[in-house]
C-alpha cells in the first residue's frame, strides 16, 4: 500500500456522489467512535490510486471497497467485513460469508444498479465537516 496511507486503519472507498453510499459512510462514522475507519471517494485521486494498487478498475464506480492492510474487499465482502469490524450487533452479518459470493454479489449488484434511481445522486462528492473531516483522505 502507498506509504501515505499505510500508517492508518482500514479505508472505505465509496461512490462520493451516491446518496446511498454517502449514507453508508454516515452510518459507519458514529458506530466507529475510535475512528479506526478512514474514507475516500472512488472518484478521488486517492481512491483511484488505491484501486490501482489493488488491481481493481479505476473507472467502474459500482462498489464499496474496503482496503485493510494488503487485503482488499469489494461489494458484499466489503460490507460484511466492515460490519464485522464494527462489532456488536453488526457482527451478526459475519455468518453471511458462507453464502456463495456469486449469490451475495448478485444481490449487491442489483442494489448498486438501481441506487441512483432509488436513493438519488449528488452533483458533487459529500464534503464532511467537523471531526469526520480528519478521517477523510485527500
Amino acid at each position: 500500500m502507498s506509504e501515505a496511507y499505510a500508517d492508518g486503519g482500514p479505508i472505505i472507498l465509496f461512490d462520493g456522489v451516491c446518496n446511498l453510499c454517502s449514507g453508508f459512510v454516515q452510518f459507519v462514522v458514529p458506530r466507529d467512535p475510535e475512528g479506526r475507519f478512514r474514507f475516500a471517494s472512488l472518484q478521488s485521486e486517492v481512491g483511484k490510486e488505491l484501486l490501482a494498487e489493488h488491481g481493481l478498475p479505476t473507472d467502474e464506480l459500482e462498489s464499496i471497497v474496503l482496503i485493510e492492510g494488503d487485503d482488499c474487499y469489494v461489494k458484499s465482502g466489503a460490507v460484511i467485513r466492515i460490519a464485522t469490524l464494527l462489532g456488536g450487533v453488526y457482527a451478526a452479518l459475519a455468518p453471511f460469508r458462507v453464502v456463495p459470493r456469486a449469490i451475495r454479489d448478485r444481490i449487491y449488484d442489483f442494489v448498486a444498479e438501481h441506487r441512483y434511481d432509488w436513493f438519488g445522486k449528488k452533483d458533487q462528492c459529500m464534503m464532511p465537516d467537523g471531526d469526520v473531516q480528519a478521517r477523510f483522505i485527500e
